[in-house]
């Protein structure tokens, strides 16, 4: 509580805190809280801008709406034509019946916290070229990049803490020997690695199975850096009297590393699995971007980007590559400026 008392009394920490709670609460109530599945298409409404919502009418304050929608192609230009039919108002309503989906994965429900509630559809951040709703995407596309890091974490730390805890532990030649076989790995360019093996994988697998093989890729190539830090930390810890009493009344090796060395690193690893999570996001939306991670149907972060990065949707739709662009800034900074923060507080000179 006292940490947490620190970084609330921090402004930009508080602000950081506040956006990265508000994005775990959208992805994890993403069914709810978006107004159509993801997946779901409308032909008809192909790129359409996002829709405009209004709070006024003849002057005077109403409950918002929006107007229909009209479509017509431009034979000089030929292009489309997006219009509003003011005659037609769908105001929006909290909790209507929308696209079904399960709560918890077993308990059917069909409401959602916002929508019109008829045939005329509501897009907050208009639709993609497949007429599918950009917000929904985006919502359900930061399950895959959100939950990533906290996944990946739990190969590398118990990895790079138990590699890095033998080698500084023994010491000599064994010290030498695995931290050069560490340093072999960290002079590897990292995201070209993970590109080449991203690229092996079989072309056949689902995108669950294909998340998590990006996980342990991500995660093989990332715990020698942590290692290394370790390491350094044990060479120290172990000449603490608490350290060499342990090896003089004949306690394991093993036990010593595990519950007397380690203990003592939670301060920095804490650090380092804050500031680490920021790698995972940019290293799953790099390879969705490419094709090499999530691909479509299925929403992620970089698929998104990677249909706004077209030249035309930059020059005509740029909300489609800005958005998802807005979301991975969003939730990389907060990481990186909270693991600042934990750093400024636990770190023991201060």
């Amino acid at each position: 509580m006292n940490i947490l008392s620190k970084i609330w009394e921090d402004n930009i920490a508080r602000t950081c805190l506040i956006f990265l709670l508000i994005l775990y609460l959208l992805i994890i109530f993403s069914d709810f809280i978006t107004p159509y599945n993801p997946n779901s298409r409308d032909p008809k409404s192909s790129y359409l801008p996002p829709s405009k919502i209004h709070f006024f009418s003849n002057g005077k304050p109403v409950i918002p709406y929006i107007n229909k929608t009209l479509q017509e192609l431009d034979s000089i230009n030929f292009s489309k034509k997006i219009t509003e039919d003011k005659t037609k108002q769908y105001p929006l309503k909290l909790f209507v019946i929308g696209d079904g989906y399960k709560i918890l994965g077993i308990i059917p429900c069909k409401i959602h916290l916002f929508g019109t509630g008829t045939e005329e559809r509501f897009y907050l951040f208009g639709t993609d070229r497949n007429g599918r709703d950009i917000f929904s995407r985006i919502i359900h596309g930061g399950r895959p990049s959100l939950t990533i890091g906290f996944i990946g974490l739990l190969i590398v730390i118990p990895l790079g803490v138990l590699y890095g805890g033998i080698s500084g532990y023994y010491g000599g030649t064994t010290d030498n020997i695995m931290m050069r076989i560490s340093e072999a790995l960290m002079s590897i360019p990292y995201f070209y690695l993970i590109v080449v093996l991203a690229s092996i994988l079989p072309a056949n697998i689902s995108n669950s199975q294909k998340f998590l093989l990006i996980t342990i890729i991500l995660s093989l190539v990332g715990w020698a850096g942590l290692s290394r830090v370790i390491r350094g930390q044990v060479l120290s810890i172990k000449e603490e009297e608490y350290a060499l009493s342990a090896k003089a009344i004949g306690m394991n090796d093993l036990k010593i590393i595990i519950n007397h060395i380690i203990p003592q690193t939670t301060s920095y690893l804490i650090i380092a699995a804050t500031l680490s999570i920021p790698g995972f996001i940019i290293g799953e939306s790099a390879l969705s971007f490419l094709g090499l991670g999530i691909t479509q149907p299925d929403p992620s972060w970089g698929n998104i980007l990677a249909e706004g990065k077209e030249l035309s949707n930059i020059l005509v739709r740029p909300w489609i590559l800005l958005l998802p662009a807005t979301f991975i800034f969003i939730s990389i900074i907060s990481f990186n400026v909270l693991g600042d923060k934990l750093r400024d507080i636990l770190d023991p000179k201060n």
